[in-house]
């Protein structure tokens, strides 16, 4: 049997923290170990937003870094910047010919924009089928998701049903995988974690980053344990384990955050010191040959589609 294609795609946006790594990263890194993968890094779609030029360029080099620390294979899996494959772009053109605008204004980040009296710049607004592109070009079999995210899938499907009625079956019609959510990964201060609510931990902070972020959790003496320490314990540790640890050390809450930074620290620092011993010449090393392969793939698909929509004379 065929393997499937597995896509999936990460804004340069900033700083990752470990919620990002257990409640997408992690599941992802699995489900490409037994898929053709290609991981793109979504620069492009990073311009909806952040209007900070040395900052992308710095933030594209660390999303790559940080992928390949938590686990994906350059050599298996192709990792890619978007902008540095045009056949993105032009095949986002063609399918804006082919939806409406009330079509487009059904997307959940465009409405919770404009619900929220921000500006959507048009970037924004014709956002998905840029996505549908991304994901369309090369086949995808598998596109991991959240399950607030699963809409994105949705609009790659219309955007392939509908040039497939148009000109002709050219596209296959990917389907998500839901990622099992770890519920909602905690912050320090019980709240979903979140760089917006300045609640995180730090995925490749400093053992002294996390020492300080862990401290900072919000704890409450109204009941036999800490919830929030242990909301978040309960990501590295089984139920069994913990049962027994905050049986053991109830009331001192200080020493269980002691355990809970040093069970972070026993994930975190084999892929903090992964990440470290990347530089910059490897990382673009390894964009550059994930370009050239990734572009391949795209071009034999724009080629058909360029026939079929008639621009090929």
């Amino acid at each position: 049997m065929a393997q499937k294609r597995l896509f999936t795609g990460l804004q340069p946006s900033g700083t990752l923290h470990i919620g990002n790594y257990l409640g997408t990263l992690k599941q992802t890194v699995e489900l490409l170990k037994d898929a053709d993968g290609l991981v793109m890094i979504a620069d492009y779609h990073a311009l909806t937003t952040l209007k900070d030029t040395e900052g992308l360029r710095k933030n594209i080099i660390d999303v790559a870094r940080d992928f390949i620390a938590v686990g994906v294979d350059p050599k298996k899996t192709v990792i890619f910047q978007q902008s540095a494959v045009l056949q993105h772009t032009e095949l986002a053109w063609i399918f804006d010919c082919l939806v409406t605008v009330p079509f487009l204004m059904q997307a959940h980040a465009y409405k919770d924009k404009v619900a929220k009296g921000l500006e959507a710049n048009a970037g924004l607004f014709t956002y998905p089928m840029l996505m549908a592109a991304d994901i369309l070009l090369y086949d995808t079999d598998i596109v991991p998701v959240g399950a607030d995210q699963r809409q994105h899938v949705e609009y790659a499907r219309e955007a392939a049903a509908k040039f497939n009625a148009s000109y002709g079956t050219t596209f296959k019609e990917p389907q998500e995988k839901v990622l099992d959510t770890v519920a909602v990964v905690p912050g320090t201060d019980g709240k979903k974690m979140s760089k917006s609510y300045g609640n995180t931990i730090p995925l490749f902070g400093s053992k002294e980053e996390i020492q300080k972020a862990v401290m900072s959790i919000v704890t409450d003496s109204t009941g036999d344990r800490p919830e929030n320490v242990y909301n978040i314990h309960r990501l590295f540790k089984s139920e069994e384990a913990l049962s027994a640890l905050y049986t053991e050390n109830k009331g001192k809450y200080k020493a269980l955050k002691d355990v809970l930074a040093e069970d972070i620290e026993a994930l975190v620092g084999p892929m903090r010191e992964k990440r470290a011993s990347l530089t910059d010449a490897d990382v673009k090393a390894i964009l550059k040959d994930g370009a050239e392969r990734a572009r391949e793939q795209a071009e034999k698909k724009m080629i058909d589609v360029r026939q079929k929509v008639g621009v090929t004379i």
